[in-house]
């Protein structure tokens, strides 16, 4: 009796009715889905260049459509819309579901359901969304193109006919909603960085050059950066202090409670209170910081107008107050999480409480501080109710979150609110890469 390799014995148990098992076959599907992809993408870059037809008519198959529905819909008394709403999603997902359940078994009935709707589902989809008269030709045929591609895939896939099929029918919500929520956005955002206000006439770097040369967009950068330093490691220094001392207090539920509450606070309503904290008036005072400074017969400070970045350093202690609950929280659990085994054999080893802490504890809740001090910097770095709220980036105290909302709702130039964007994203694009990295070697470690 011969022995098989791994490789043919998994070749062995697949089902005699799998397509493109051998090499040749393999080789085949790959050329023509390549091939497919390339004449897909030469069809949106005709239907991208294609010359424009001057008030072209919308095409749809019949009353159906989506702008149509949420008309419909938005003609319902509300206490219906709801219920009509619910109805449509769980219809949809009715389809999908039987799609799933039924087309992918094996049989000539199954095989033509899987067939039409390859092609019908795409087509559909498309149209429901009334393209232009002059680009239907493409969209139907870049909608026929892509079901084919799917449906030949599935047939030549190892795993038998029906898998790749009902992957990507349990795959397709998310990414649709991954393409239209975040790929699309934040594609449309960088293209329009490179034009001006109006997203009209290309102005190539004139908006980057802006965001570092213009005292608004100076100001946005050098705050967030400072905000993006500065909050984390204070909030994370004070919420391991906090997390160290309290676990050996008395009423440590009590206090952790006091501690963290300013956390269920929103940013909105933190930067209410501290506006009165920080209140600034002639007579009598109802802000508690310029009450003390009167106290000792000091005169009131406009402390959101002092600059340079005093009023920022005031808008970072909002910050640092609503996340130092957060931070120790996750740290105290980590800290309980340190093996006693190993502190005792610290102490026997004669070292002080500090060298434990610091020799001990620290390396143990290593991954627990990472996670902390990223998810705070990328928070510092989106933060914007806080500024608008307390000083509405008046005095030097703009950042780029609130910045990049103001010149787009206020200015009306989304050249510059679109190249704010972006440098917020590059800001925050290497925590993004570092978390994504420290999570993969985790599972390898696991």
């Amino acid at each position: 009796m011969s022995l098989l390799t791994a490789e043919e014995k998994d070749t062995a148990e697949l089902p005699k009715t799998t397509h493109g098992v051998d090499a040749k076959g393999r080789r085949i599907t790959q050329i023509v889905v390549i091939a497919g992809f390339v004449l897909i993408a030469a069809m949106l870059f005709l239907l991208i260049i294609s010359a424009p037809v001057e008030d072209p008519a919308r095409i749809a198959l019949g009353p159906a459509s989506l702008n149509n529905f949420f008309l419909w819909l938005g003609g319902l008394h509300p206490l219906v819309q709801i219920p009509a709403v619910l109805l449509a999603f769980g219809l949809v997902v009715a389809i999908v579901l039987v799609l799933i359940e039924f087309a992918p078994r094996p049989g000539r009935g199954y095989f033509v359901m899987r067939l039409v709707a390859c092609l019908v589902i795409p087509v559909l989809a498309l149209m429901l969304l009334r393209p232009f008269s002059n680009a239907v030709l493409y969209v139907v045929a870049i909608a026929l193109l892509s079901g084919a591609l799917l449906f030949f895939a599935d047939y030549r896939s190892r795993q038998g006919a029906g898998y790749l099929f009902q992957l990507v029918l349990f795959m397709a919500p998310a990414a649709i909603m991954l393409l239209l929520g975040l790929i699309y956005p934040a594609v449309s955002t960088f293209v329009k960085s490179f034009f001006d206000k109006t997203g009209d006439q290309f102005v190539g770097l004139e908006n980057y050059i802006w965001v570092f040369t213009n005292p608004v967009g100076t100001w946005s950068v050098v705050n967030t950066l400072i905000w993006a330093l500065l909050a984390p490691t204070i909030s994370v220094a004070f919420g391991l202090a906090y997390a160290v001392f309290i676990d050996r207090a008395r009423g440590e539920k009590v206090l952790k409670v006091l501690v963290f509450m300013p956390v269920a606070i929103s940013f909105v309503g933190a930067g209410i209170i501290w506006k009165f904290m920080y209140d600034y008036r002639q007579g009598d005072q109802i802000g508690l910081l310029n009450a003390i400074v009167t106290l000792f017969g000091g005169d009131p400070v406009s402390w959101l107008a002092v600059k340079p970045l005093i009023n920022t350093f005031m808008l970072l202690i909002v910050f640092i107050w609503t996340q130092t609950g957060f931070a120790m929280v996750i740290l105290s659990a980590a800290i309980k999480a340190v093996p006693a085994e190993q502190l005792e054999a610290a102490e026997l080893d004669g070292t002080n409480a500090w060298q434990r802490f610091w020799n001990v504890t620290v390396p143990g809740i290593r991954s627990s501080l990472i996670v902390v001090l990223t998810t705070i910097t990328i928070m510092s770095l989106k933060v914007y109710d806080i500024v608008a709220v307390m000083t509405g980036g008046r005095d030097d105290t703009t950042v780029l979150g609130f910045e990049m909302v103001n010149q787009q709702q206020r200015f009306q130039s989304y050249g510059h609110s679109s190249a704010l964007a972006v440098v917020l994203f590059i800001f925050v694009l290497p925590l993004i890469i570092y978390n994504a990295r420290s999570l993969a070697k985790q599972r390898e470690i696991r």
